[in-house]
This record gives structure tokens, C-alpha cells and sequence, in this order.
């Protein structure tokens, strides 16, 4: 089996297509036209056209090599095995109802992995919300308007497809965007230790974000997971509590948290305990270069949201260094005394000198990290001159949580990612990312277990 035909299909045929807005064979067409490919509308139900698209009567009648399967579990095995002998080599299929339910669904489950085993198809689900690839705008699920999602740098790999609909509408929200979404489903033969290694070749993504639950091949996802050379932040969820509910969903055995961080934690994969915090790790760790230490600098213009940021940073075990002599004496002199100056440093407000503080402690030999809080003020906007030239010369990880009203900041927000400064918009969402590229520097070595996660 090959995952390049979900990658690079040269026809897909979307089974079980519709004309009639609100049926799930009419969303995926919705969704799929945008796909710069020939499509096929299969339905011998079906006559004329669906958005431009000739309905044919079978996938015999195509030239395709994906299928999207908009029909009920119980015609499935019929319907890959046409797949099967119409050469079409994977299929996503959409419907429930399968190892997830009963003992007759994961029978029924059972013979569709079979037949597509037996014809080399590889098989996205029973049970997802599909997959997308924005960049070639190849939008493989019946969410409407996930076709809306644009570009980004981080993969999502979900074991729930709600999930990765879910953080790749934040994802977009937030003005960012996906590399890819796949949502696994029940994993009847393509889960974590196939598509994990996927991502990691992929030129499109710079971070790995995984949603698990449980699953049956534990140890080829680790194996995945530790082979991966792309940076992996990992949210587990499900745990002996909730396993039945668990189980309902995605027919996922019951496995502790534990299991995964005594494996992971360590060796390049960074544990998260929250789906935002899943999504400003991965932001931060595709965004920044790899620091040389975890020693942390902080730059806040007011004090209450620099103490949640420590509060934070310092509860999760990492180190505030001292500054060196040299900025110590610089920032002394551009703040005059009248705040904290040690680190972390409060310029108690926005001022005309903040970029030459952040630039400072950013220079600082003792200083991997630098995280920065300010709120906006229009006379003085943010320090994007400064940034840019640190991102420049200095090779080390910057990060800025931003505050104030949107459209009066949104285009210098702007600015400072597109130099590769990622924002966020609160302290405690700013020091979570920062944990992750500190958890993510400690390859090799052992960090301590996740804490609680940190307030807003």
C-alpha cells in the first residue's frame, strides 16, 4: 500500500455524489471542486451534472485513483471492492457505524479491511471527517467550509477528525493555516506509523500536531514518533475514565497518558495537555530556530502579565538567567531604575525604548529564548525594526504575545511572523509555546512531566 495517491491523486472520484445541498455526497463536492484535477461524481442515481461535474454511473467509468465514499457502512464492501477493480489504490470513507458500535460493525469493518488488503488499497477511516491539503487546494472531507482553511506549516495528524477540524478552523481563525489535516478514524490500515512518517518528508511542514487516543500499534508509533525528524507535539487524551467513551468513538483501546510521556518525553516530542496549547507549541516550534540552551529572557511592559508568564516558566522548571554585566548596565540605563530590570524585565509600560530593551536581553550571551509581552499603543505601535534585525543576526528563538484591539495591531502582527517573531495572544499561551521549545530542545535528556496547564 502507498499513501501518495492521497497526496498527489491524478482523478478522484467522490462515490455516492450528490446535487442536493446537505447531504454529505453534496458537501464533498463542494469541497472537492476547488481540487485542480479531474473529478468524477459517481452515482447511477444521478443524472446530468454536480457544480460542472458529469455524474457517471460506477468507478468503472473513471479514471481515478482516490475514492471519497459518501454511502452507508452496509454497501461498503461492495463498493471497495469495485474500487479495488476499478484500479483506484486509496479511499477515505466518511461513514460510522463500524468497530466503534458493536460486534456486526467491526465484523463489517473487518471484511472491508480485508478486500482493500487484498486489492492494495489504503484506507483513510471508516469514521473520519477526511483530510486536507491546502496547498493544492485538495479538500477530502464533507465539513463545509473547510475549503476556507489556507496554507500553514503545521501538519494535524487526529485521531478524531472532529479534532482536526476543529484546530485547523483555529488554525485559520488565528491567521495561520494548515500544511495538512488527516482525520484517522478507526485506522483500519493507515494510522499513526504510516502517516506520521509522511508528514515528517513533507517539504510543506515544519511541525507535526497529533491528537491521539489510544491505539492498537503502540509501538510503531512510537517507533514513528522517535524516527521523525520533524518536530512533534503530542496531546493524549482518553484515559482509563472515560475508556468506554473512548472506545464508542474511534474504537480506540484504553492507554494511559503515562505510557506515552515515559516513551516520548525526551526524545523530540513534546506533551501538551490542551488542543490550544497542541496548536501555539507546534506554531512555535515550526516558526523559531532550535535554540542552543533553555535558558529563558523575559521582556514585559507591564508586570502582572510578566508574573503569570513566570509564574508559568518558573513553575514548569525553566531558568531565568542572570543578565550578563554588559546589558545588564544597557537596560539600567534605558529604564533608569524607575522598574524591575533584572530578569525577567518590566518596563512598567509601552515606551520608545522598549525595542532596544527587548534587543538587549535578546543579544545577552546567557539568553537562549526570549519571550516578550506588550500591549499596543498606536503612538508607539510595536518594535518590528528591532525584531527583524535580531531574527537576522541573531539565531535564537523570539516570541511576542500581543494585547489590544485587533485591526489596530493586526498588520504589525503580521509583520512580526512573516520574520519568523510567532505571536500569541495571551501570557499564558505565549509561556506554553515557550515551554515547548524548551521541552523540545531537551532531546536526549529528560524534562520533567507536563504541569497543569497554564491560565490565561
Amino acid at each position: 500500500m502507498t499513501l501518495s495517491d492521497f497526496f498527489d491523486p491524478d482523478g478522484i472520484a467522490v462515490i455516492g455524489a450528490s446535487k442536493t445541498p446537505g447531504k454529505l455526497g453534496n458537501d464533498a463536492m463542494t469541497n472537492i471542486e476547488s481540487y485542480d484535477g479531474t473529478v468524477y461524481p459517481v452515482n447511477p442515481s444521478s443524472s446530468g451534472t454536480v457544480y460542472g461535474y458529469e455524474f457517471v454511473d460506477s468507478v468503472h467509468d473513471t479514471d481515478a485513483d482516490l475514492a471519497l465514499c459518501c454511502v452507508p457502512g452496509p454497501v461498503l464492501p461492495e463498493i471497495i471492492e469495485e474500487c479495488g477493480e476499478a484500479g483506484i489504490e486509496a479511499a477515505v470513507i466518511f461513514a460510522g457505524g463500524f468497530a466503534e458500535v458493536d460486534e456486526e460493525g467491526e465484523q463489517l469493518e473487518a471484511t472491508i479491511t480485508e478486500t482493500a488488503d487484498e486489492y492494495d488499497i489504503t484506507l483513510l477511516g471508516p469514521n473520519t471527517a477526511g483530510y486536507i491539503l491546502p496547498h493544492l487546494d485538495l479538500y477530502g472531507s464533507f465539513v463545509p467550509r473547510i475549503n476556507e482553511v489556507e496554507t500553514g506549516n503545521v501538519g494535524i495528524l487526529a485521531q478524531s477528525g472532529g479534532v482536526g477540524v476543529t484546530a485547523s478552523f483555529q488554525l485559520e481563525r488565528e491567521g495561520y493555516g494548515v500544511s495538512a489535516m488527516f482525520g484517522l478514524g478507526n485506522r483500519a490500515n493507515t494510522g499513526f506509523a504510516e502517516l506520521i512518517p509522511a508528514l515528517d518528508e513533507d517539504p510543506n511542514t515544519d511541525a507535526i500536531a497529533l491528537h491521539i487516543e489510544g491505539t492498537e500499534d503502540i509501538d510503531g508509533f512510537l517507533e514513528a514518533c522517535k524516527a521523525a525528524e520533524t518536530p512533534i507535539v503530542a496531546l493524549k487524551v482518553g484515559n482509563a475514565a472515560v475508556g468506554e467513551f473512548v472506545q464508542s468513538h474511534t474504537a480506540a483501546p484504553t492507554q494511559d497518558t503515562a505510557r506515552y510521556e515515559d516513551e516520548l518525553v525526551g526524545h523530540g516530542v513534546t506533551m501538551v495537555s490542551s488542543l490550544t496549547e497542541l496548536i501555539d507549541a507546534s506554531r512555535a516550534l515550526a516558526d523559531t530556530p532550535v535554540p542552543d540552551g533553555q535558558n529563558v529572557g523575559v521582556v514585559t511592559a507591564q508586570a502582572g502579565p510578566g508574573i503569570i508568564v513566570a509564574d508559568a516558566l518558573k513553575g514548569a522548571g525553566i531558568n531565568f538567567p542572570d543578565l550578563s554585566e554588559e546589558t545588564q548596565e544597557t537596560v539600567d540605563d534605558l529604564l533608569q531604575g524607575i522598574t524591575y530590570t533584572e530578569n525577567p524585565v518590566d518596563t512598567g509600560r509601552p515606551m520608545p525604548e522598549f525595542g532596544a530593551v527587548v534587543e538587549a536581553v535578546a543579544r545577552d550571551e546567557n539568553v537562549d529564548i526570549v519571550l516578550v509581552y506588550e500591549i499596543y499603543e498606536d503612538s508607539l505601535g510595536y518594535p518590528v525594526d528591532e525584531l527583524e534585525r535580531l531574527t537576522d543576526e541573531v539565531d535564537k528563538p523570539v516570541l511576542f504575545t500581543i494585547a489590544g484591539p485587533n485591526e489596530a495591531l493586526a498588520d504589525e502582527r503580521e509583520a512580526m511572523e512573516e520574520i519568523g517573531v510567532p505571536t500569541f495572544q495571551s501570557p499564558g499561551r505565549g509561556a506554553n509555546a515557550v515551554r515547548a521549545i524548551v521541552g523540545s530542545s531537551l532531546n536526549g535528556s529528560e524534562p520533567e512531566k507536563r504541569a497543569v496547564e497554564t491560565p490565561i
